[in-house]
Protein backbone atom coordinates (compact mmCIF):
# COMPACT_ATOMS: atom_id res chain seq x y z
CA UNK A 1 0.00 0.00 0.00
CA UNK A 2 2.83 2.42 0.90
CA UNK A 3 4.50 1.67 -2.40
CA UNK A 4 1.31 2.42 -4.33
CA UNK A 5 0.91 5.70 -2.43
CA UNK A 6 4.49 6.76 -3.31
CA UNK A 7 3.93 5.99 -6.99
CA UNK A 8 0.71 8.01 -7.00
CA UNK A 9 2.43 10.97 -5.31
CA UNK A 10 5.29 10.90 -7.87
CA UNK A 11 2.81 10.84 -10.73
CA UNK A 12 0.96 13.79 -9.23
CA UNK A 13 4.16 15.82 -8.96
CA UNK A 14 5.07 15.10 -12.60
CA UNK A 15 1.58 16.09 -13.77
CA UNK A 16 1.81 19.27 -11.74
CA UNK A 17 5.13 20.22 -13.34
CA UNK A 18 3.76 19.50 -16.81
CA UNK A 19 0.68 21.61 -16.08
CA UNK A 20 2.91 24.52 -15.01
CA UNK A 21 4.65 24.34 -18.41
CA UNK A 22 8.14 23.64 -17.07
CA UNK A 23 10.55 24.61 -19.90
CA UNK A 24 13.67 22.85 -21.03
CA UNK A 25 16.87 24.66 -19.94
CA UNK A 26 18.24 27.15 -22.50
CA UNK A 27 21.11 25.68 -24.55
CA UNK A 28 24.49 27.21 -23.76
CA UNK A 29 25.63 29.62 -26.50
CA UNK A 30 28.68 28.55 -28.47
CA UNK A 31 31.40 31.05 -27.45
CA UNK A 32 33.27 30.34 -30.71
CA UNK A 33 30.41 30.76 -33.15
CA UNK A 34 31.65 32.49 -36.30
CA UNK A 35 35.27 31.81 -35.37
CA UNK A 36 38.01 29.49 -36.67
CA UNK A 37 40.67 27.55 -34.77
CA UNK A 38 44.02 28.22 -36.42
CA UNK A 39 47.76 28.28 -35.98
CA UNK A 40 48.58 31.97 -35.57
CA UNK A 41 52.31 31.32 -35.67
CA UNK A 42 52.46 31.72 -31.90
CA UNK A 43 49.87 29.15 -30.85
CA UNK A 44 46.60 27.53 -31.89
CA UNK A 45 43.86 30.04 -31.13
CA UNK A 46 40.27 30.93 -31.93
CA UNK A 47 40.07 33.97 -34.23
CA UNK A 48 37.26 35.71 -36.08
CA UNK A 49 36.40 34.41 -39.55
CA UNK A 50 37.12 36.90 -42.34
CA UNK A 51 33.99 36.94 -44.47
CA UNK A 52 34.46 36.77 -48.23
CA UNK A 53 38.11 35.71 -48.19
CA UNK A 54 38.67 32.45 -50.12
CA UNK A 55 39.57 29.53 -47.87
CA UNK A 56 42.60 27.35 -48.58
CA UNK A 57 42.00 23.77 -49.68
CA UNK A 58 45.57 22.69 -48.94
CA UNK A 59 46.25 19.95 -46.40
CA UNK A 60 49.33 18.38 -44.86
CA UNK A 61 48.96 15.47 -47.30
CA UNK A 62 49.57 17.86 -50.22
CA UNK A 63 53.26 18.30 -49.34
CA UNK A 64 56.34 16.19 -48.98
CA UNK A 65 59.96 17.04 -48.23
CA UNK A 66 62.13 17.49 -51.26
CA UNK A 67 65.82 18.06 -51.77
CA UNK A 68 67.47 20.23 -49.09
CA UNK A 69 64.20 20.23 -47.15
CA UNK A 70 62.37 22.32 -49.73
CA UNK A 71 58.66 21.42 -49.55
CA UNK A 72 57.22 19.89 -52.71
CA UNK A 73 53.53 20.33 -53.50
CA UNK A 74 52.08 16.97 -54.59
CA UNK A 75 48.43 17.94 -54.95
CA UNK A 76 46.52 18.55 -58.18
CA UNK A 77 44.79 21.87 -57.58
CA UNK A 78 47.86 23.98 -58.45
CA UNK A 79 51.11 24.12 -60.29
CA UNK A 80 53.98 25.63 -58.30
CA UNK A 81 57.38 27.16 -58.87
CA UNK A 82 60.28 28.16 -56.66
CA UNK A 83 61.32 31.71 -55.86
CA UNK A 84 63.27 33.88 -53.44
CA UNK A 85 62.88 37.35 -51.97
CA UNK A 86 65.90 39.56 -51.36
CA UNK A 87 67.10 42.97 -50.27
CA UNK A 88 70.47 44.61 -49.64
CA UNK A 89 70.89 42.23 -46.68
CA UNK A 90 71.84 39.45 -49.13
CA UNK A 91 74.74 41.50 -50.53
CA UNK A 92 75.99 40.89 -54.05
CA UNK A 93 74.13 38.00 -55.67
CA UNK A 94 75.29 35.74 -58.50
CA UNK A 95 71.90 35.52 -60.17
CA UNK A 96 72.99 33.02 -62.81
CA UNK A 97 73.97 30.53 -60.09
CA UNK A 98 70.65 31.16 -58.36
CA UNK A 99 68.73 30.43 -61.56
CA UNK A 100 70.71 27.23 -62.14
CA UNK A 101 69.34 25.87 -58.83
CA UNK A 102 65.74 25.93 -60.02
CA UNK A 103 64.74 29.39 -58.82
CA UNK A 104 62.30 30.89 -61.33
CA UNK A 105 61.20 34.16 -59.75
CA UNK A 106 62.40 36.82 -57.35
CA UNK A 107 60.58 39.33 -55.16
CA UNK A 108 63.01 42.23 -54.72
CA UNK A 109 62.78 44.96 -52.11
CA UNK A 110 62.63 48.24 -53.96
CA UNK A 111 62.49 50.50 -50.92
CA UNK A 112 61.26 51.17 -47.43
CA UNK A 113 59.95 53.85 -45.09
CA UNK A 114 62.12 54.66 -42.11
CA UNK A 115 60.69 53.43 -38.84
CA UNK A 116 61.50 56.58 -36.85
CA UNK A 117 61.37 59.68 -39.04
CA UNK A 118 59.26 58.15 -41.80
CA UNK A 119 61.45 59.10 -44.76
CA UNK A 120 61.30 57.03 -47.96
CA UNK A 121 64.43 55.22 -49.11
CA UNK A 122 65.45 53.14 -52.13
CA UNK A 123 66.96 49.75 -51.26
CA UNK A 124 70.72 49.97 -51.83
CA UNK A 125 70.77 46.86 -54.06
CA UNK A 126 67.47 47.45 -55.87
CA UNK A 127 68.78 48.29 -59.33
CA UNK A 128 71.57 45.70 -59.15
CA UNK A 129 69.18 42.95 -58.05
CA UNK A 130 66.52 43.84 -60.62
CA UNK A 131 68.89 43.82 -63.55
CA UNK A 132 70.74 40.73 -62.35
CA UNK A 133 67.55 38.71 -61.89
CA UNK A 134 66.09 39.80 -65.23
CA UNK A 135 69.34 39.04 -67.07
CA UNK A 136 69.31 35.54 -65.51
CA UNK A 137 65.83 34.93 -66.95
CA UNK A 138 63.83 35.18 -63.71
CA UNK A 139 60.40 36.74 -63.41
CA UNK A 140 60.63 39.65 -61.01
CA UNK A 141 58.31 41.47 -58.66
CA UNK A 142 58.96 43.98 -55.91
CA UNK A 143 57.96 44.68 -52.36
CA UNK A 144 57.99 47.87 -50.32
CA UNK A 145 58.56 47.74 -46.56
CA UNK A 146 55.92 50.10 -45.20
CA UNK A 147 55.71 51.94 -41.93
CA UNK A 148 52.68 53.89 -43.08
CA UNK A 149 50.44 55.62 -40.55
CA UNK A 150 47.40 55.58 -42.84
CA UNK A 151 46.00 55.98 -46.34
CA UNK A 152 47.76 59.26 -47.18
CA UNK A 153 51.22 57.88 -46.44
CA UNK A 154 50.38 54.62 -48.24
CA UNK A 155 49.50 56.62 -51.35
CA UNK A 156 52.88 58.37 -51.05
CA UNK A 157 54.56 54.96 -50.83
CA UNK A 158 52.70 53.67 -53.88
CA UNK A 159 53.75 56.67 -55.97
CA UNK A 160 57.34 56.17 -54.81
CA UNK A 161 57.28 52.50 -55.87
CA UNK A 162 55.58 53.13 -59.20
CA UNK A 163 58.23 55.68 -60.09
CA UNK A 164 61.01 53.21 -59.23
CA UNK A 165 59.68 50.31 -61.30
CA UNK A 166 58.43 52.09 -64.41
CA UNK A 167 61.52 51.14 -66.41
CA UNK A 168 61.37 47.41 -65.64
CA UNK A 169 59.34 44.45 -66.91
CA UNK A 170 57.54 43.53 -63.68
CA UNK A 171 56.09 40.04 -64.14
CA UNK A 172 55.35 39.21 -60.50
CA UNK A 173 53.25 41.13 -57.97
CA UNK A 174 54.02 44.52 -56.43
CA UNK A 175 53.65 43.88 -52.70
CA UNK A 176 52.76 45.97 -49.67
CA UNK A 177 54.79 44.68 -46.72
CA UNK A 178 53.98 46.07 -43.27
CA UNK A 179 55.48 44.44 -40.20
CA UNK A 180 55.42 45.58 -36.56
CA UNK A 181 58.69 46.97 -35.25
CA UNK A 182 59.13 47.66 -31.54
CA UNK A 183 59.44 51.38 -30.91
CA UNK A 184 58.63 52.33 -34.52
CA UNK A 185 56.39 55.20 -35.57
CA UNK A 186 53.79 52.68 -36.80
CA UNK A 187 53.93 50.33 -33.83
CA UNK A 188 50.49 51.38 -32.54
CA UNK A 189 48.66 51.70 -35.87
CA UNK A 190 45.11 50.38 -35.53
CA UNK A 191 43.43 47.78 -37.74
CA UNK A 192 41.42 50.31 -39.71
CA UNK A 193 44.44 52.49 -40.55
CA UNK A 194 46.61 49.50 -41.46
CA UNK A 195 43.93 47.97 -43.66
CA UNK A 196 43.29 51.33 -45.34
CA UNK A 197 47.03 51.65 -46.00
CA UNK A 198 47.16 48.28 -47.76
CA UNK A 199 43.99 48.98 -49.74
CA UNK A 200 45.14 52.37 -51.03
CA UNK A 201 48.58 51.03 -51.96
CA UNK A 202 47.11 48.04 -53.79
CA UNK A 203 44.44 50.05 -55.61
CA UNK A 204 47.05 52.49 -56.93
CA UNK A 205 49.30 49.62 -58.02
CA UNK A 206 46.36 47.94 -59.76
CA UNK A 207 45.30 51.17 -61.47
CA UNK A 208 48.85 51.48 -62.85
CA UNK A 209 48.49 48.07 -64.53
CA UNK A 210 50.44 45.87 -62.11
CA UNK A 211 49.27 42.98 -59.92
CA UNK A 212 49.18 44.04 -56.25
CA UNK A 213 49.51 41.78 -53.24
CA UNK A 214 49.87 42.02 -49.48
CA UNK A 215 52.68 40.32 -47.59
CA UNK A 216 51.86 39.24 -44.03
CA UNK A 217 52.57 36.72 -41.31
CA UNK A 218 49.78 34.49 -40.01
CA UNK A 219 49.52 36.50 -36.77
CA UNK A 220 49.33 39.79 -38.68
CA UNK A 221 46.67 38.36 -40.98
CA UNK A 222 44.47 37.12 -38.16
CA UNK A 223 44.89 40.01 -35.70
CA UNK A 224 46.29 43.18 -37.31
CA UNK A 225 44.31 43.39 -40.56
CA UNK A 226 40.58 43.57 -41.20
CA UNK A 227 41.19 40.76 -43.67
CA UNK A 228 37.67 40.73 -45.11
CA UNK A 229 38.36 44.20 -46.59
CA UNK A 230 41.30 42.73 -48.51
CA UNK A 231 39.16 40.07 -50.21
CA UNK A 232 40.21 39.85 -53.86
CA UNK A 233 43.79 40.99 -53.27
CA UNK A 234 46.38 38.18 -53.57
CA UNK A 235 48.13 37.30 -50.31
CA UNK A 236 51.80 36.46 -49.84
CA UNK A 237 52.06 34.57 -46.55
CA UNK A 238 55.18 34.19 -44.44
CA UNK A 239 54.74 30.88 -42.60
CA UNK A 240 57.97 28.89 -42.31
CA UNK A 241 57.51 25.15 -42.21
CA UNK A 242 57.09 22.00 -44.29
CA UNK A 243 53.36 22.47 -44.99
CA UNK A 244 51.22 25.54 -45.52
CA UNK A 245 48.64 25.74 -42.75
CA UNK A 246 47.34 29.28 -43.36
CA UNK A 247 43.52 29.19 -43.29
CA UNK A 248 43.02 31.36 -46.39
CA UNK A 249 44.24 31.05 -49.97
CA UNK A 250 47.74 32.36 -50.63
CA UNK A 251 49.24 33.17 -54.02
CA UNK A 252 52.80 32.92 -52.67
CA UNK A 253 54.06 31.01 -49.63
CA UNK A 254 57.30 32.08 -47.98
CA UNK A 255 58.25 28.77 -46.39
CA UNK A 256 61.76 29.59 -45.11
CA UNK A 257 63.64 32.58 -43.71
CA UNK A 258 66.99 30.82 -43.45
CA UNK A 259 67.68 28.90 -46.66
CA UNK A 260 71.10 28.82 -48.31
CA UNK A 261 71.80 28.93 -52.04
CA UNK A 262 74.95 29.00 -54.12
CA UNK A 263 75.53 32.54 -55.32
CA UNK A 264 74.20 34.15 -52.12
CA UNK A 265 76.53 34.54 -49.14
CA UNK A 266 73.74 34.92 -46.57
CA UNK A 267 70.50 33.37 -45.46
CA UNK A 268 67.70 33.93 -47.96
CA UNK A 269 63.90 33.65 -47.84
CA UNK A 270 62.43 31.00 -50.16
CA UNK A 271 58.94 30.85 -51.61
CA UNK A 272 56.50 28.74 -53.59
CA UNK A 273 54.09 30.38 -55.99
CA UNK A 274 50.72 28.66 -56.55
CA UNK A 275 48.91 29.07 -59.87
CA UNK A 276 46.25 27.35 -61.96
CA UNK A 277 47.49 24.17 -63.67
CA UNK A 278 48.69 24.81 -67.19
CA UNK A 279 48.38 28.60 -66.92
CA UNK A 280 51.12 31.20 -67.30
CA UNK A 281 52.33 32.05 -63.78
CA UNK A 282 53.74 35.42 -64.82
CA UNK A 283 51.66 38.50 -64.09
CA UNK A 284 50.74 40.75 -67.01
CA UNK A 285 53.07 43.67 -67.59
CA UNK A 286 51.46 47.10 -68.12
CA UNK A 287 51.90 48.76 -71.48
CA UNK A 288 54.70 51.32 -71.45
CA UNK A 289 53.55 54.90 -71.16
CA UNK A 290 53.79 56.55 -74.58
CA UNK A 291 56.06 59.54 -74.92
CA UNK A 292 54.04 62.77 -74.90
CA UNK A 293 53.60 64.21 -78.36
CA UNK A 294 54.93 67.67 -79.08
CA UNK A 295 52.44 70.29 -77.97
CA UNK A 296 51.46 72.56 -80.87
CA UNK A 297 51.88 76.27 -80.49
CA UNK A 298 48.59 77.88 -79.44
CA UNK A 299 46.84 79.78 -82.21
CA UNK A 300 46.56 83.54 -81.88
CA UNK A 301 43.25 84.77 -80.55
CA UNK A 302 41.13 86.43 -83.23
CA UNK A 303 40.77 90.17 -83.00
CA UNK A 304 37.48 91.22 -81.43
CA UNK A 305 34.81 92.30 -83.90
CA UNK A 306 33.34 95.75 -83.84
CA UNK A 307 30.06 94.30 -82.64
CA UNK A 308 31.71 92.89 -79.52
CA UNK A 309 33.26 96.17 -78.50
Amino acid sequence: MKRLTAILLLAAVMLSLAACGAAEPEPTADPHEGMIYVNTGANYEWVDLAEGVPVSTLTEDDFEAGEDGIPVYTGEAYDTRLGIDVSFYQGDIDWQKVAEQGVEFAMIRCGYRGSSEGELFVDEKFEQNMQGAIDAGLDVGVYFFSQSLGAIEAAEEALFVLDLIKGYAITMPVAFDWEPLEGSRAEDIDRDELTASALVFCEMVKDAGYTPCVYLYRYIAYYDYELSRLAGIPLWIGAPGSTLDFYYEAAIWQFSFTSRLEGIDADVDMNLQFYAPGSDPACPTPEPTPEPSETPEPAESPAPSDAAE
